[in-house]
């Protein structure tokens, strides 16, 4: 079995959100760390839902890949255990502002924070997860997490050393 196969596939077509979330957090939670299901449904805010509910929970939606049948097959993975996304002491949400805008806006509130608080960059610009990635490699910054959000968005997590 591949590590992405599904132990479960539970299919919640024709049902509102957040049903498809709920359906999905009753079979995860008796999965074992690790384990992957499969979620089917139609509902338009199921994608949402679970970017929301992964980023708190640590599970991980893995993959979506929409259906010939008009259903999207969402790929979940049952968290190991560890804390799913650190705890920021700021928020910078920079989305609709493009490269290198947010790295530039991050280093001036990062400059004013102590070493060992945490910010939260929110970016939604194509190129944010390489600079940012890149930038932190080559300061005293550290990148504790980097996490895809719903529509094109990415949240950094960056500790200032």
């Amino acid at each position: 079995m591949s590590e992405n196969t599904a132990a479960v596939t539970i299919d919640l077509s024709g049902m509102p959100c957040p049903a498809p979330l709920l359906g999905a957090k009753k079979i995860i939670d008796d999965l074992q760390p690790g384990q992957v299901m499969r979620l089917l449904s139609d509902c338009a805010g199921t994608a949402d839902d679970l970017f929301a509910w992964c980023k708190y929970t640590g599970n991980q939606l893995v993959s979506s890949a929409r259906q010939a049948d008009g259903k999207t097959a969402y790929t979940l993975k049952k968290a190991d255990g560890a804390a799913a996304t650190p705890i920021a002491h700021v928020t910078l949400d920079m989305r609709g502002v493009s490269c290198p805008g947010p790295i530039l806006e991050a280093k001036k509130l990062l400059d004013g924070m102590k070493a060992g608080e945490v910010l939260q960059l929110v970016s939604d610009c194509p190129g944010a997860v390489a600079d940012v990635q890149s930038w932190s490699r080559a300061t005293a910054i550290e990148l504790l997490a980097s996490l895809p959000m719903a529509r094109g968005a990415h949240e950094f997590y960056l500790k200032k050393i």
